[in-house]
Order: C-alpha cells, then sequence, then structure tokens
C-alpha cells in the first residue's frame, strides 16, 4: 500500500531517498517528459503511473516536469483551491498543451478545480507584452490568480491586479487564505520562486526566502485543510528523447552559471529538509 509521501524519480534530482519516502524510479520517462510532450506519450505514462501520482504527497524532481501537477489534480475528488509557489505563472496559453509553462491551463479544465493561486511570479511574463500569452480571460474570471512581484517595476505597475511587494505580501496572502475559508486546498511549490542562495534550479531564481515558504505553509495549515501537494524544482542535468522538444527547451530555458554539482545536492537538500515536513506532514 503506498504511503502518504512518494519520490517520483524522473531525473536524478534527488540523489536519495529524502525522509524514507517509497521511491518509484521513473527515469525511462524523464526525457520523454522533461519540458513538454505529445498527448499520446502524456497519456501513457498517466496509465502507467496513475495509482503512483494518487499519492497524496509527491517529490519530483526538476520544474520541467511541473506540469505533471496537473494529472496529479484529475485523482482529487473533492473541490479544491491550487495554491502554486513559482517565479513563473505557468499560464501560457500557446502550444504545446503539454509542457511546464502552461500546466496551469490543464489544472483550470478540471471541474473540481475552483481557483489556481499562483504566488511569487519574478519573471517577465506577468507584464506587458508578454502577459498576452497568458490566460487572461481565466484572471478575469477570477478562476486565476496570479501574484507577481511589483518591487521593481514602475509605480504604475504597482496597481496590476494580484501584484505583490516584499513588505505586503504577508496581508495579501492572509487576505487570501480569508477569502477561500477553509476550503480543501492542493500546494504545489516550484524551487525555482525562491532565492538562488536557497534553491538551484533549471530556470531563473525567485525572490521567496525559505522562510517565507516556511510561513505560508504554517498559516494554510491553520486556516485550510491541505489534501495533497508536490515540490518540484531541484536542479537536474537535461536530456531529451526529440529534437524539436531539445530545441524548445533549449532556446526557452535560461543560461545560468551553475555552482559545483556536490554544492547544489547540498544546498536543495537543506532547503527540502525544511519544506517536505511541513508540506507532507
Amino acid at each position: 500500500m503506498l504511503g502518504r509521501a512518494l519520490h517520483l524519480n524522473l531525473d536524478d534530482a534527488w540523489r536519495d531517498q529524502p525522509f524514507d519516502s517509497p521511491l518509484v524510479d521513473a527515469r525511462a520517462w524523464g526525457p520523454q517528459l522533461r519540458f513538454s510532450a505529445p498527448s499520446r506519450l502524456v497519456a501513457e505514462f498517466y496509465r502507467e503511473h496513475e495509482a503512483h501520482l494518487a499519492s497524496p504527497f509527491l517529490l519530483y524532481g526538476s520544474g520541467d516536469f511541473h506540469y505533471l501537477t496537473a494529472l496529479r489534480l484529475r485523482r482529487v475528488a473533492d473541490p479544491i483551491i491550487v495554491v502554486s509557489f513559482d517565479n513563473h505563472p505557468d499560464w501560457d496559453v500557446r502550444p504545446p498543451k503539454w509542457g511546464c509553462g502552461g500546466w496551469v491551463n490543464r489544472a483550470l479544465e478540471l471541474p473540481h478545480v475552483r481557483c489556481v493561486s499562483v504566488w511569487g511570479c519574478g519573471n517577465f511574463e506577468c507584464w506587458w507584452p508578454h502577459q498576452l500569452f497568458g490566460n487572461r480571460r481565466a484572471e478575469r474570471a477570477s478562476i486565476l490568480e496570479v501574484h507577481p512581484w511589483a518591487d521593481d517595476r514602475p509605480v504604475k505597475d504597482r496597481q496590476r491586479r494580484g501584484a505583490i511587494l516584499g513588505d505586503n505580501w504577508h496581508e495579501h496572502f492572509e487576505h487570501f487564505l480569508e477569502q477561500i475559508g477553509g476550503t480543501s486546498v492542493y500546494v504545489t511549490i516550484d524551487l525555482d520562486c525562491l532565492r538562488a542562495e536557497e534553491a538551484v534550479t533549471n530556470w531563473e531564481s525567485g525572490r521567496f526566502e525559505v522562510v517565507d515558504l516556511e510561513w505560508a505553509l504554517r498559516k494554510l495549515r491553520e486556516s485550510s485543510q491541505i489534501i495533497a501537494g508536490d515540490i518540484c524544482g531541484a536542479y537536474s542535468s537535461p536530456y531529451y528523447a526529440r529534437f524539436k522538444q531539445h530545441f524548445a527547451a533549449e532556446f526557452d530555458h535560461p543560461k545560468i552559471q551553475l555552482p559545483p554539482v556536490d554544492q547544489i545536492r547540498r544546498i536543495n537538500s537543506a532547503t527540502l529538509a525544511k519544506l517536505w515536513p511541513l508540506l507532507a506532514q
């Protein structure tokens, strides 16, 4: 029988079995699913690993696989709010259908997902003109909230719907918790929402500190029922199965300076040791 927490190993982002969680070796799927995949492959993967994806709390590797969250949400029966901590809104309406940059739209297609609320976006996608590619229709309908950092934006941008600042995001988050009123919550954490000193990822680093996420998880526990969740985003060496997939991924990924491998694992493991027990308790 599967436990409440499971480590799905797609890419060796985590060398060991954190917290003695059961481990599922899915590395044969890693290159096929990384960054994006055609619907037929996603369906095949889902058939093979549906039972594993049903584990309430899942740890997996690079944020390139974040769209697996949308597959996991199929297994949730009750109406839920999805709370995502991510440096990217992952709301892109352009193809591919299944990819790490658009998984929020797949989640919103599920009738029991009442809203997706994304916190800590620090990249350019929430601002003009790049927001043209985002799911603004869902945002206007209030079934999608994005909360980008606006500290370094012009004053007028701070009026953007959902915008947060370093000195007021706690207040905004507490107001959000009051609004959802104890609704069941699914929490997904992409480690790229954290500063580079606290998480090494395949993407641009965000602005949260670990203490910020610790505070948010405790607040969520106090006010709502976290029924399931996942953590992804740890760096792993990218390998791809298809040329177009490889080309698109390499074009989209930022060029980042990486510390030595042992330092990467040390930084990410220290962060996971603080966050995983709070999420999967």
